[in-house]
């Protein structure tokens, strides 16, 4: 899809001192089990919904273990043009931050106790130029702590994609990723079932880590299954090489996996922002018949 045939999406309601006013739409790619390959989705998925012809931004929440330079193989150091403002690095069409920018050493270890990280995660959102966007996708860290709990305070959000492999040790600890978005009233827009199912040489498919996790999770979120991303040495390999794989190869299968699951997440967050609007309630300011001081709600 081109930028002429981009769709208008509805944004996120915007509360007085929201710290990203110009940002339409705020996407969380989280999980509670670490090593299901949110990374990969966040990435690809923002690349995917840029080439889809939106205004993307990409943050790199995992504070302790950030990815972002070497999946989009990018390295320099943020600046700043007024002494005030942060300006993100940007590569392939999406703007990019990462704790991983800001460290002299790649093998450097962030030793932070709760508030830095929080202190961190806030200076990303409100002191960084990320401009006018369509979606800023967070790539949140593993579990259900401090970071997912300072944006549910700091940030209204469009909503959060999960991330679950298919297999039960991974569904057990995604299922609290789940609550806890229910706890903190974080929308769940969907999930995506990544590492689902392996395809060799033959064509024959292998279900290597079971069936049915992604399923089970939507069903607890009543979510839709966004998507099932195959187990494919495409997506390590061209990550490794700082191509993710939707820019390297968009008419790969895998690839399309990822585009789709772009289209549909656009299509859930339409309907969610489209429903908020429909449920706010107008406010009739004419004082009423006769001229009485009241403000009757519309409904």
């Amino acid at each position: 899809m081109s930028d002429e045939v981009r769709r208008e999406l509805p944004g996120r309601s915007i509360s007085e001192g929201d710290p990203l006013p110009d940002v339409r739409n705020i996407v969380l790619v989280m999980s509670g089990k670490g090593g299901v390959g949110k990374s990969s989705v966040a990435t690809n998925l923002s690349l995917a919904l840029s080439r889809t012809g939106y205004r993307v931004g990409l943050l790199d929440a995992d504070i302790y273990g950030p990815s972002l330079p070497t999946m989009f193989g990018i390295a320099g150091r943020p600046f700043s043009v007024d002494g005030k403002r942060i300006e993100p690095l940007e590569r392939f069409g999406v703007k990019l931050m990462s704790m991983g920018f800001l460290l002299e050493d790649p093998k450097q270890a962030v030793i932070w106790r709760g508030p830095m990280l929080a202190g961190a995660l806030q200076q990303f959102l409100g002191d960084v130029s990320w401009g006018a966007l369509d979606f800023l996708v967070l790539d949140l860290p593993p579990g259900t702590g401090d970071v997912a709990l300072t944006l549910s305070q700091r940030v209204r959000v469009t909503g959060a994609l999960i991330v679950t492999t298919p297999q039960q040790v991974a569904t057990d600890d995604v299922f609290k990723s789940v609550t806890m978005c229910k706890k903190v009233n974080i929308a769940v827009l969907g999930v995506v079932e990544n590492m689902s199912y392996f395809i060799d040489s033959a064509s024959v498919r292998h279900d290597l880590f079971g069936q049915g996790g992604g399923q089970a999770v939507a069903d607890f979120a009543e979510a839709p299954l966004l998507g099932q991303v195959p187990l494919d040495p495409a997506v390590r390999e061209w990550a490794d090489k700082g191509t993710p794989v939707v820019q390297a190869m968009p008419e790969s299968s895998v690839a399309r996996v990822f585009l789709s699951v772009a289209e549909r997440l656009v299509e859930q967050v339409e309907a969610m922002n489209s429903a908020s609007v429909q449920a706010t309630p107008a406010i009739d300011r004419s004082g009423g018949d006769g001229g009485h001081k009241r403000l009757p709600v519309i409904k």
